[in-house]
């Protein structure tokens, strides 16, 4: 395994997060940082301090896994945010496929007429959509990534009622879906660090892929819809993800939803 830069970024930013007393550590007096300090971590994870050293600043490159799960227990980390750890200290840069999208996939969405249903990416650009998804929001034209829409037209924050949640889970599904070393995510997470609450979230360094949710739209013609999200892997085409809206039967949801068109 090896590492660079984007290592010792997480590794300080996630060390900055553990409590010292949540990490039973006994109290020193006055602290100078709001985590645990450096030399913390590494008693926390059975390492020498140098040896952290070297890792937060990218001049060892061989972290072996045992070293990264003792520092994922340290760290408190989730599953999530462990195979992003992993994934930091992984040697081979990730090559996004491309992103052509089958037309029997295309198809499939054209089927699903009655609920708003779009392919996309793991870097969150719009790969096809159907009709009613092209109707709920802009940000689902195809040719239009999701984080820019969410972080970069205001009138996301129109259209998400629980926006600062909503804007928290781009962040993170973005970190954790597109891979440490595509280059096209990071020339996108360049351009989205102009907005200010972009630049928060991504300091936090959470790392957590998009999860199945109800979610909450307050459409300009049609109201306020409630839609559950629901995500499907494209077979034979793993970085390519379905996602799917529908309302709850006999819902004044379900009901706006039909009215979108």
């Amino acid at each position: 395994m090896a590492t660079d830069g984007l290592l010792g970024e997480f590794l300080k930013a996630r060390r900055g997060r553990v409590r010292p007393s949540r990490a039973a550590l006994p109290a020193s007096g006055r602290r100078r940082v709001p985590g645990l300090r450096r030399d913390e971590l590494a008693l926390l994870a059975g390492i020498s301090e140098p040896y952290l050293t070297r890792l937060e600043q990218g001049v060892d490159r061989h972290p072996s896994p045992q070293v990264l799960r003792a520092l994922a227990r340290a760290l408190e980390l989730d599953a999530d945010a462990t195979a992003h750890l992993f994934a930091l200290a992984d040697p081979d840069p990730v090559r996004l496929p491309g992103d052509e999208v089958a037309p029997d996939v295309r198809r499939l969405l054209d089927t699903w007429a009655e609920s708003p249903a779009y392919v996309r990416n793991r870097r969150l650009d719009v790969l096809a959509a159907n009709k009613r998804a092209r109707a709920l929001a802009p940000m689902y034209e195809p040719g239009r990534n999701l984080a820019r829409g969410v972080f970069l037209d205001r009138e996301a924050r129109r259209l998400f009622p629980d926006w600062p949640a909503i804007a928290a889970q781009t962040a993170a599904a973005l970190r954790a879906e597109a891979g440490p070393r595509d280059p096209e995510t990071a020339r996108l997470v360049a351009e989205l660090e102009a907005d200010e609450d972009f630049r928060r979230l991504w300091a936090r360094h959470d790392a957590r892929p998009s999860r199945d949710e109800l979610k909450r739209f307050a459409h300009p013609v049609v109201g306020e819809l409630a839609l559950r999200r629901q995500s499907l892997t494209v077979g034979g085409a793993e970085q390519q993800v379905i996602i799917v809206y529908q309302a709850e039967p006999g819902s004044a949801s379900e009901a706006a939803l039909a009215r979108l068109l």
